[in-house]
């Protein structure tokens, strides 16, 4: 297994990355440019680690053995003795090629340089380097000591080594890796858009307001949080910058096209919970709404969004981006779905799926809701996904 691992940038991301490690033994070193943010990482894992202590999950030894593994450093020149590094910084594809032809210059020519970006390509990053096959994709979901999956994503000047090594060195952190192809989103971001576009599309159209949107996922699709409670988790900002992201990278193909309510939030500051209002009001004397509870509405909005995100797991696998296991792993273990999506689509009927999709498309004449090739196929030749 590596033992000598190299973490630059100490945000939430970075610091998370970093307790991994060093729960498993590796000797980390924790890069950031900032001081400050480097003591603020440092402190908020005394508090992580002394709750673990109070809740019984770990002993002061353990807890001491783990914050020992981790030395916090500013200087990049430090990271010379990793392994492995993980870029966690900014989603900037200049700053990152900075960083990784600064980082090269120091480390060995066999240490894998990895990025944990959301949705830039791998390739692209690579490029930067003199050694562009030691250059891999490891994804983290947040937080990272918690969630189960990695997307491991390897660029086209990946060598076969790196990505056996990497994969292998994941999997002995005890997480469970996706290996996805460098394509925009990788499987997680790509697939869960609908899970957002689409609820605000229903929003759009007048259908239901976000309350009920958000009771209708959790309550009929046992989604543990509604897309609009999610989006507000996450940041309106965040999210929408992935979206359009996401849509300019697959040549402005309509199925990820953004929504301008969304646009709209972010442009007024209504960022969610960070902001103290997003689609919801986070202020103390602020009361949810209540949603309209037509179960015969909920089923609805509930099925018009499964659909959609069992179309896009659908074209993900017809794409290769994943296998079909991959695909359903990711999305249970990378954004808690209660269940796979393709697993969802078998338990529905492929004929579902093909005639849901079918029926908006002639209703709409929108290329968003073409059928991927793969659904039409599976259900003329009546297979089902496992």
């Amino acid at each position: 297994m590596i033992k000598h691992v190299g973490i630059i940038g100490s945000g939430t991301m970075g610091s998370g990355i970093a307790q991994v490690a060093a729960t498993v033994g590796c000797l980390v070193k924790l890069y950031d440019t900032n001081t400050e943010a480097l003591d603020k990482s440092k402190a908020a894992l005394e508090k992580i680690m002394a709750r673990l202590v109070e809740k019984g999950r770990i002993d002061e030894t353990e807890k001491t053995r783990i914050q020992d593994n981790i030395t916090y450093v500013d200087s990049l020149k430090d990271l010379s003795d990793s392994e492995l590094t993980i870029e966690a910084i900014v989603e900037n594809l200049d700053v990152k090629k900075k960083v990784f032809q600064e980082l090269e210059s120091y480390v060995s020519k066999k240490t894998i340089i990895a990025s944990n970006t959301s949705s830039l390509s791998i390739a692209s990053i690579a490029s930067a380097l003199k050694k562009p096959k030691r250059c891999i994709g490891i994804h983290f979901f947040n937080p990272a000591p918690l969630m189960k999956l990695v997307e491991v994503i390897p660029a086209i000047q990946t060598s076969d080594k790196v990505l056996r090594k990497t994969t292998m060195n994941i999997q002995n952190w005890g997480k469970t890796v996706a290996v996805a192809k460098d394509t925009p989103g990788f499987i997680v971001n790509r697939v869960a858009r609908p899970f957002y576009g689409e609820s605000l599309r229903i929003y759009e159209e007048g259908i239901a307001d976000f309350a009920t949107i958000d009771w209708s996922l959790k309550s009929i699709g046992g989604f543990r949080m509604g897309p609009f409670e999610l989006m507000d988790f996450i940041g309106n900002d965040v999210n929408y910058t992935v979206t359009e992201t996401v849509f300019k990278a697959f040549y402005y193909d309509p199925r990820y096209k953004p929504s301008f309510t969304q646009k709209r939030f972010s442009e007024a500051g209504y960022l969610g919970r960070k902001s103290g209002k997003g689609y919801y009001d986070y202020s103390e004397k602020a009361t949810k709404p209540e949603p309209n509870q037509d179960v015969a509405l909920a089923q609805k909005i509930f099925d018009r969004v499964l659909v959609m995100l069992i179309n896009e797991a659908a074209d993900a696998l017809f794409w290769n981006i994943a296998s079909a296991e991959d695909i359903d792993n990711a999305m249970t273990k990378g954004v808690n779905y209660p269940k796979g999506l393709l697993a969802w689509a078998d338990e529905k009927g492929i004929d579902w799926c093909v005639e849901k999709l079918d029926a908006m498309y002639d209703e709409y004449h929108e290329e968003r809701y073409r059928c991927s090739p793969l659904l039409r196929r599976m259900n003329k030749e009546n297979k089902t996904f496992f």
